[in-house]
């Protein structure tokens, strides 16, 4: 049972490893390509006369620049739209919060008025006659219990 799972852990490692393998060769394969079209780019422009060559190479350099700016406004959307994706979870987060801070002030407020509740009724359990003694910060409690 544990040499299966070594197996089949080493298998897909093997698998990983060829994947990024043949990955790692297409995209030797790409640069091999790029780099030899570079070469002839080159090889012909060396043939041309100097005004053309100084031509060519403002081309060549309006061609990168264009594909680069491309590739950066691609990445600038990406961003953005990453950003508005943040925004909103930051919004249901937000709600989130604000819904469980009042649920918790209305569990606690459940409490207190229990609370209150207990002590009315222990004093409702008790044979008073005459005048009752409490302190002075319990009068608001006192009077709330006995509108209530």
């Amino acid at each position: 049972s544990f040499l299966r799972l070594l197996e089949a852990q080493l298998q897909d490692q093997k698998r990983d490893h060829e994947e990024e393998v043949e990955a790692l060769r297409n995209e030797m394969d790409a640069m091999t390509e790029k780099l030899e079209k570079q070469q002839q780019t080159f090889l012909q422009a060396l043939q041309l006369s100097p005004e053309v060559q100084v031509e060519f190479g403002l081309q060549q350099e309006i061609t990168r620049l264009t594909n680069e700016n491309l590739d950066l406004k691609e990445l600038v959307e990406k961003l953005e739209k990453n950003e508005r994706k943040l925004k909103k979870q930051l919004k249901i987060y937000m709600r989130a919060q604000e819904s469980e801070a009042s649920q918790a002030a209305v569990q606690e407020e459940r409490r207190q008025h229990e609370r209150n509740m207990q002590v009315a009724v222990q004093r409702k359990e008790k044979d008073f006659q005459g005048m009752l003694e409490y302190y002075k910060e319990d009068e608001p409690l006192l009077i709330r219990n006995l509108i209530t």
